[in-house]
């Protein structure tokens, strides 16, 4: 692989077919760079693999079948080239490291590859994103049939590194580095709705999340660059774009001048032709108040704000090194409900933290009762390598954590239920995203809040519209209805 994509000519590759198979952990981020990766990819003639992919060889097989029927014995003789499934030529294993084992699951993704290449097949490896940038060196010595080892802060530069594989060597690409604004196009996996990316890295040192390690220090991209992205993606036809950053609400305190994300919120949101506009994640630390008035005056902007709280107790949340209190969270809640009385507010919580208290998680399953979220993301606190918590003597057993877990996705359930149901009989407005893969019949689409939607449809024809839907029927993590002429309510 590595010599015909040094000595080629981008239309020469191609005519090789040569493919590539990626694999994606994770959260958004690591979303919007496998696109990038795959636009990098894809602008050096390396196309993606299509499922169930064979290779024809010019061997033929003969086959013969003797049936019997009322005129006697019946002789059928077929011919077939000969075929075998084909296997990528390149494995990019886009990696995540908040949960537990996460490298124990790289690691087990990685051995069949391994294998191939073992055996003598010309497969080049590639494991890029968060557990790629925490282990570097040691991918290498645990499984040396890895060609490339690149932190996320390389996404955009894969196309330079895999030419130096081409040159035989094994590259390990963990060093700090100034993300450059990429030219070549993402390969967006909706042709409705897209990632874009406003500030990569987190400066951020809570003690139980390696992300600023595996991501680096902050760094804002302009507002230009930003601008004339989303403007692209409208003239291509999408319809929605959601702005991403590890720690969003930090956006432009990195510049000269420095920026406030409410702003940037305000010109993305104008761009012409721009439907909806959506952004993730943000942090009760540095979210200001403004940035909840900027989403209730901007037409475009998504009555939806997904904001961490991670602990309802004070003396966790200081542990955590998070750097805000139960009450300012409560004051960023209070702000939604005045200017967006119907605003989704979802979230992510750790139950088990080091210390934890029976009152410390009663105050947690509190702040849930107070705000009722329309989601939560939920985990048990597991110790994450080069974190400060994970050597603190102070960790709490399996069994509390599991129950505090059972404990908290109850209620979780239970308001994600009550939330829901206030829809029931109201017409929403549903931008049509793909089918219902388990009713082809019907068409899967959003609310402004968020909510998955599905009603009867031609995909086809609606992919990529709005619709009005009367909701009929409200379930946990979704709802159902018709199309409607009514207005929306």
């Amino acid at each position: 692989m590595g010599g015909a994509l040094l000595e080629r000519s981008e239309e020469e590759v191609a005519k090789l077919g040569l493919t590539y198979k990626i694999e994606t952990m994770g959260c958004q981020m690591n979303s919007a760079d496998s696109e990038r990766i795959e636009g990098q990819l894809m602008s050096l003639g390396i196309r993606p693999l299509i499922d169930d992919e064979r290779i024809y060889s010019d061997e033929e097989e003969v086959t013969t079948t003797t049936t019997e029927n009322n005129d006697g014995l019946f002789q059928e003789t077929k011919t077939i080239r000969k075929s075998k499934k084909k296997k990528p030529d390149i494995i990019i294993l886009n990696t995540c490291s908040i949960r537990d084992h996460a490298e124990q699951k790289v690691y087990s993704y990685l051995g069949p590859h391994a294998k191939r290449k073992r055996d003598g097949e010309d497969v080049t490896i590639v494991v890029a994103g968060c557990v790629a940038q925490q282990e570097g060196q040691s991918l290498l010595r645990r499984v040396p049939e890895i060609d490339l080892v690149m932190g996320p802060q390389y996404a955009n530069r894969i196309g330079d590194l895999l030419e130096d594989v081409a040159n035989g060597n094994q590259v390990v690409a963990t060093e700090a580095s100034h993300i450059m604004e990429d030219s070549t196009k993402p390969r967006r996996q909706s042709s409705v709705c897209a990632w874009v990316n406003v500030i990569y890295g987190c400066n951020e040192r809570c003690t139980y999340c390696i992300v600023p390690t595996t991501r680096g220090v902050e760094q804002s991209r302009p507002v230009e660059s930003i601008v004339d992205e989303v403007s692209e993606l409208v003239n291509q036809g999408f319809k929605e774009v959601t702005l991403l950053g590890q720690n969003i609400d930090a956006y432009g305190r990195d510049m000269i001048p420095k920026r406030k994300f409410s702003d940037l919120l305000k010109i993305v949101g104008s761009v012409p032709g721009l439907e909806r506009l959506r952004f993730v994640t943000s942090h009760p630390r540095y979210m200001s108040l403004r940035v909840v008035d900027a989403v209730a005056d901007t037409p475009t902007a998504c009555e939806y704000f997904h904001i961490p709280f991670q602990s309802g107790s004070n003396s966790i949340l200081k542990a955590m090194g998070r750097g805000h209190t139960r009450e300012k969270f409560l004051q960023i809640v209070d702000r939604v409900r005045q200017r967006l009385p119907d605003a989704a507010i979802t979230a992510d919580v750790i139950v088990g933290f080091p210390g934890e208290t029976e009152q410390d998680f009663l105050d947690t399953l509190d702040i849930m009762e107070k705000v009722k979220f329309d989601t939560v993301n939920t985990a048990a606190y597991s110790p994450r390598p080069n974190t400060p918590a994970a050597d603190w003597d102070n960790q709490l057993s399996e069994e509390v954590k599991q129950d505090r877990l059972h404990r908290i996705n109850e209620l979780v359930l239970q308001h994600a239920t009550e939330r829901r149901a206030r829809m029931m009989d109201r017409v929403v407005e549903v931008l049509v995203e793909e089918r219902n893969v388990k009713v082809p019949t019907q068409v899967m689409g959003r609310t402004t809040h968020g909510y998955i939607v599905y009603f009867d449809g031609d995909i086809d024809e609606l992919r990529g519209e709005l619709v009005n839907v009367k909701i009929d029927r409200c379930e946990k993590f979704y709802l159902a209805g018709k199309r409607t002429d009514e207005p929306v309510q």
